[in-house]
């Protein structure tokens, strides 16, 4: 079952529940730069689908301006790291007093611009579960700190307590195989235990079926696979705390310039 729910005040979100009863894991899934448009509620369902009480809150809550010129990538909001936080606690209380939710099995998936926000607030607090960064947090500006998110992605990795899942792309043109690689180096050196991987060939925002141009339906498809093993292996307990755990796979060319990376629509 899908839909739109308030989780309490000025934050709403859409939702989907699974068949199964009793306490389920939930997975808060963050969307992407256009707000809560139809990508972000399919994987929602999809979410339901395997098992989870999914949940997409709306980080662009405080934004008065054109939703649909948002939605078609005209306006860019950004995103205050305290006001993340906010509300990220808000959707977690909201989960925990639910039936339907297991409270000590939440995780969290951030997309594209808020690949940041599972690492955030899992340096935030310690009762997440797991996180997956999905073409975000490491391009760029995030390893600097400005206003608005005075906490670099080094930072926020060291203060991470859950075991992280990265998913990126080789024809990426906002993060760089670079990049990626610092980030790995940030994981290892701060001993945290990950899985992550790079995919042939795949451009930003990869996943979203609903912009051909970017979207590669093989690639889409084994990354969906890879965050639901994830999520279910950390669900389940399946990361032994007094270990720690490192994969890293990587697909891209021996040629491979980022400065020749373009932007797909």
């Amino acid at each position: 079952m899908a839909g739109k729910k308030s989780t309490g005040t000025a934050l709403s979100a859409a939702h989907a529940l699974p068949k199964a009863k009793g306490k389920r894991p939930a997975v808060i899934l963050l969307h992407e730069r256009y707000g809560i448009d139809q990508h972000t509620k399919d994987l929602t369902v999809k979410l339901a689908q395997a098992g989870f009480v999914g949940l997409a809150p709306d980080l662009f809550s405080r934004f008065t301006g054109d939703r649909k010129a948002l939605q078609r990538g005209e306006v860019r909001v950004e995103i205050r790291d305290d006001e993340a936080i906010q509300d990220l606690d808000q959707a977690i209380d909201y989960l925990k007093k639910l039936d339907s939710v297991d409270g000590s099995r939440i995780a969290l998936i951030g997309v594209c611009q808020t690949g940041r926000q599972p690492l955030l607030l899992a340096a935030h607090r310690n009762d997440i579960t797991a996180v997956v960064v999905l073409y975000g947090a490491i391009g760029g500006r995030e390893w600097l700190a400005n206003e608005l998110r005075p906490t670099p992605a080094d930072q926020l990795v060291t203060g991470c307590a859950s075991p992280v899942l990265g998913i990126f792309g080789e024809a990426d043109h906002i993060i760089s195989i670079d990049d990626v690689l610092k980030f790995r180096g940030c994981l290892e050196q701060s001993k945290k235990s990950y899985h992550v991987r790079i995919y042939h060939d795949a451009p930003h925002g990869w996943l979203n079926d609903t912009m051909p141009g970017r979207y590669r339906k093989e690639a889409a498809k084994d990354a969906w696979n890879l965050m639901m093993s994830f999520l279910k292996k950390s669900f389940s307990n399946g990361w032994d705390s007094n270990r720690i755990t490192w994969t890293f796979e990587s697909d891209y060319s021996t040629e491979y310039d980022f400065k020749k990376n373009v932007r797909m629509e």
